[in-house]
């Protein structure tokens, strides 16, 4: 007999995530790229994720450099890639101010204000891998034009900030794909907002820590509910599992 799922997020009723969406409306476009491992694993975070944020969008595959969709994005949005590379920019306040684009020659062509204006034609866009590190990293080696994004990383005291319970990770208060996007976001917003501020030497916005999130930190909440769901189903004697 199959399972009724509820009509929302397609889930066994009995399962049902939809109480824990939160309806925000990022100003930056979120592309998830998903390993195919994850789509159907009930302890993932990207289905929450996607539901939760107005501008988000899933592509499923390993190697996305003749993906039709990806190549699209590239052309549409100024991306960059939440990867903990050698080459990672930390985000912070400045981050967009400061970010410089090269040519073929990495020549510098533009200072922040062509690079404003040029936020204004093609705007910024994000994108997070979702997987285990073994398969993230695959992902990556197998993507040149991943490779080819500027890398952005999250400052220390956010990087290891998790609150990810249901599911054993390789570091110890890692983050899931939720949190991390809800961070990057967060920080990529606060300072874009900097760079169209007129008087930006004057800004002064509160920062980023993981119990002041911006408008994020609702649907943070909400993850630290979803956890707590999560969990519920399991035998209290039963340990986690390597994933």
């Amino acid at each position: 007999m199959s399972r009724t799922l509820c009509l929302g997020c397609q889930r066994p009723q009995k399962a049902c995530i939809c109480t824990f969406i939160a309806d925000i409306p990022n100003d930056i476009h979120v592309v998830v790229l998903q390993h195919p491992s994850e789509v159907s694993q009930t302890k993932g975070t990207v289905a929450l994720l996607a539901k939760s944020l107005q501008s988000c969008q899933v592509i499923v595959g390993e190697n996305f450099d003749e993906e039709a969709c990806f190549l699209k994005l590239m052309e549409q949005y100024q991306l960059v890639l939440l990867y903990p590379g050698e080459k990672a920019q930390t985000l912070n306040q400045n981050f967009v101010a400061q970010l410089t684009h090269l040519d073929k020659s990495n020549e510098n062509i533009e200072d922040a204000t062509q690079f404003k204006t040029k936020l204004d034609a093609k705007p910024l866009g994000l994108i997070i891998l979702d997987g285990t590190w073994k398969k993230a990293y695959r992902m990556f080696m197998l993507s040149t034009k991943l490779q080819q994004l500027p890398q952005v990383c999250l400052p220390d005291y956010l990087a290891n900030a998790g609150q990810y319970l249901i599911r054993k990770v390789a570091k110890k208060n890692a983050l899931s794909s939720l949190e991390a996007s809800c961070y990057a976001l967060a920080l990529l917003e606060q300072s874009t907002e900097q760079v169209y501020d007129s008087a930006a030497q004057d800004y002064d916005a509160e920062p980023i820590t993981p119990e002041h999130a911006g408008k994020y930190q609702p649907l943070l909440e909400k993850f630290k509910q979803f956890n707590q769901f999560q969990l519920s189903f399991r035998p209290a004697n039963k340990a986690l599992k390597e994933t």
